[in-house]
């Protein structure tokens, strides 16, 4: 039995060779998976964004990777053409008394593996990017964070822009200076300071993200900012009650009005509260979405890396869950089982179909409905 880590990667369909078949067929080797041939076309047609998706959980191995860029081959490169992601989001959390040093190193470290690894990604800095990345031959690197604590002062977020960040999470699931998270005790809302922060991402043309924040956060976001604010990865509560990182109707409703994006995580806790939690869970959170503000207003935010949590070094896996609150809801598996590997967005597209999507809008809730936005974000 092979593992999803030992995935084999020929195809001869898949990214450049016309599709004449129809019906469904294996388009893997090695795997008896099959995709329809709607489902594939929509897949080349489109421009997939995974707006929170990790190139690997494994961070010492992405510790090496950053350290020596040389170090990261065409074998593995392979690994993320053949996912059919276009844009990788990949931000992560960060914090702590050395904040500002600490995620200073992150977005540099970041610069310096994509100098490294040149002829394989390239940097999502501007709205151009966003259109040419589906055409050069490379999987493009969208610089966030999930967290704003390292804006100690305004001039901050300009110099974080400057060197390539472009999506700021406003906080993690703690307190800081500009709100409150989503699994603090009480939620406030922002702050003054958060208010001016908000104005001067906006100024500068940095996404602003809510997906971890509290409640009165979140709403007091979209009422602060000029331009639309992100939920890059977040789940729906009224299918999940009482998690704290689902989001409730009135701050869904406020992602529609203002014309942003929501994007769906396959994370297991945030989608289903008891088992059995199957795809088809998954897929009722970009239904809901979709039919409380409709299909333009859905995206993917998957949560995960291309094998999953699951797939995390034992020790690594250990030192994750400890590091959240029991409200999390943690239970044996984290991911979910067929949208849980590195083809999964073909899996999503088939979801989609089954649940009645027009081509359009699946190629939106793919990736068009977060270019659209960012493009709007990023024009200054």
């Amino acid at each position: 039995m092979t593992s999803r880590r030992k995935f084999l990667y020929q195809t001869a369909a898949l990214i450049t060779a016309p599709i004449i078949l129809r019906g469904s067929f294996p388009v893997f080797a090695g795997s008896n998976k099959e995709y329809s041939t709607r489902a594939i076309d929509l897949m080349k047609q489109a421009t997939v964004i995974d707006m929170l998706g990790l190139l690997s959980l494994n961070f010492p191995l992405m510790e090496k990777w950053a350290a020596n860029p040389e170090l990261f081959t065409a074998a593995d490169f392979e690994r993320y053409r053949q996912s059919g992601i276009n844009i990788f989001h990949i931000a992560v959390g960060t914090g702590g008394p050395d904040v500002w040093q600490s995620t200073n190193d992150f977005v540099n470290g970041w610069n310096s593996f994509l100098a490294g690894t040149d002829q394989y990604f390239m940097r999502i800095d501007s709205p151009g990017d966003l259109d040419k990345v589906k055409t050069s031959g490379k999987v493009g690197i969208l610089i966030g964070v999930q967290n704003s604590e390292h804006f100690r002062t305004l001039d901050d977020v300009d110099r974080f822009y400057k060197i390539g960040q472009r999506v700021s999470q406003l906080t993690y699931n703690a307190r800081n200076m500009i709100g409150n998270g989503s699994t603090e005790r009480r939620d406030e809302g922002l702050s003054d300071f958060g208010v001016a922060i908000v104005e001067r991402m906006n100024k500068v043309g940095m996404a602003v993200d809510v997906s971890h924040c509290g409640d009165k956060t979140s709403l007091d976001a979209f009422e602060v900012s000029k331009k639309p604010v992100l939920v890059t990865h977040s789940n729906v509560r009224a299918l999940n009650p009482g998690h704290p990182r689902c989001k409730p109707d009135e701050v869904i409703k406020k992602v529609g009005e203002t014309g942003s994006v929501m994007g769906i995580t396959g994370v297991r806790m945030f989608v289903k509260g008891s088992e059995p939690t199957t795809v088809e869970d998954a897929l009722n959170h970009f239904d809901y979405v979709a039919k409380l503000i409709g299909p333009d207003h859905v995206g993917i935010g998957s949560d995960i890396d291309l094998d999953g949590y699951d797939d995390m070094p034992p020790e690594e896996a250990k030192r994750l869950r400890a590091g959240y609150k029991g409200s999390y809801g943690f239970r044996e598996k984290i991911d979910i089982e067929g949208i849980d590997h590195p083809q999964r967005m073909f899996d999503i597209t088939e979801g989609l179909i089954r649940r009645k999507y027009s081509n359009e809008q699946i190629l939106g809730v793919l990736g068009g409905n977060f270019k659209r936005v960012l493009k709007q974000i990023w024009s200054v």
